[in-house]
């Protein structure tokens, strides 16, 4: 019992040593003030003392300057066109009006350009079935795209005309309207107001678009700019048509002409993998676009009137 109430009491007595050792060894340098107290004077108001002179933490720590603001230069475009101001339009309905009509006749234009062509390669086609030979201006046309869309020269040409024709054609309008509003972002995109890029085409040649703010140290590539709406939509339609990447798409688009369908958005949009590295969910994000967009696809090609950027 005595040696329970000894370590009892020699517990008590370090737990107090404890306590009050830190006070006991304090030295001037770590207070940073001096104090001079008599030996008979109490505990605590050595601490009162100390803690009325010594400087909060606070004010000791040097200031830190703050950074300079720095405003961003406006980008000035990289093209001659007026285009309309679809950030200022805030009813959501009418900016996908706006933004609709203005592209359709680009697309509109471009797919005619592709229908005229196809017909031609079509005639050709019809000709050479019935052992007649192409005229020489009829050649050299031939020679033309065979180059262009990265066709074999040395093929046939029955080969190369059956390879043309896999690449010659159109993507429906609804299709390249709902890939324009997504990758420009409905055109408010930097790269759509400055560059006219409503399709997030890339290119390698330095100078030849604009540097994406993000860009990793390193890459090369830039978000290619162009001169005109038409220059952006044939540049789009010709990298669906002539890209490795999009042999699928071409595949499913030639079996819906053999077939005898007509080209759907919604199925041709699964050849589209590959225009994203988000790969399904991006072609799943289409295909909801075309369904929850298509009263404003189907829609003729009025003009509305647009809000033009000043």
């Amino acid at each position: 019992m005595k040696s329970t109430q000894l370590i009892k009491l020699v517990l008590s007595l370090v737990v107090t040593l404890a306590m009050i050792a830190p006070f006991t060894f304090l030295k001037e340098d770590i207070v940073a003030t001096t104090v001079e107290l008599p030996s008979t004077t109490p505990l605590e108001p050595l601490g009162k003392e100390i803690a009325l002179k010594v400087k909060p933490l606070a004010t000791m720590a040097p200031r830190t300057k703050s950074k300079p603001v720095v405003k961003k230069l406006p980008e000035n475009p990289l093209h001659q066109m007026t285009l309309p101001d679809f950030a200022a339009i805030s009813d959501t309905k009418q900016k996908k009006k706006h933004f609709f009509n203005y592209m359709k006749p680009a697309v509109n234009k471009q797919n005619q350009h592709l229908l005229a062509q196809r017909a031609k390669l079509l005639q050709w086609l019809d000709k050479i079935n019935q052992k007649h030979t192409l005229t020489k201006q009829e050649q050299q046309a031939l020679a033309q795209l065979t180059s262009k869309y990265k066709v074999k020269k040395h093929a046939s040409v029955l080969v190369q005309l059956h390879e043309l024709l896999l690449r010659v054609d159109i993507v429906p309008m609804p299709l390249v309207l709902v890939q324009a509003a997504n990758e420009s972002a409905w055109g408010t995109s930097r790269f759509s107001r400055i560059g006219l890029n409503f399709f997030g085409i890339w290119c390698y040649t330095p100078g030849c678009g604009m540097v994406p703010n993000g860009r990793t140290e390193g890459d090369k590539h830039e978000v290619a700019a162009f001169k005109s709406l038409d220059d952006a939509v044939a540049h789009y339609l010709y990298n669906i048509n002539s890209n490795k990447a999009y042999r699928v798409f071409r595949t499913i688009r030639a079996e819906l002409r053999e077939q005898g369908h007509e080209l759907s958005a919604e199925i041709l949009a699964t050849g589209l993998l590959p225009y994203s590295e988000r790969g399904a969910d991006y072609v799943i994000e289409i295909t909801n676009m075309l369904r929850h967009n298509r009263q404003y696809l189907t829609e003729n090609n009025d003009r509305q009137p647009i809000i033009v950027a000043e």
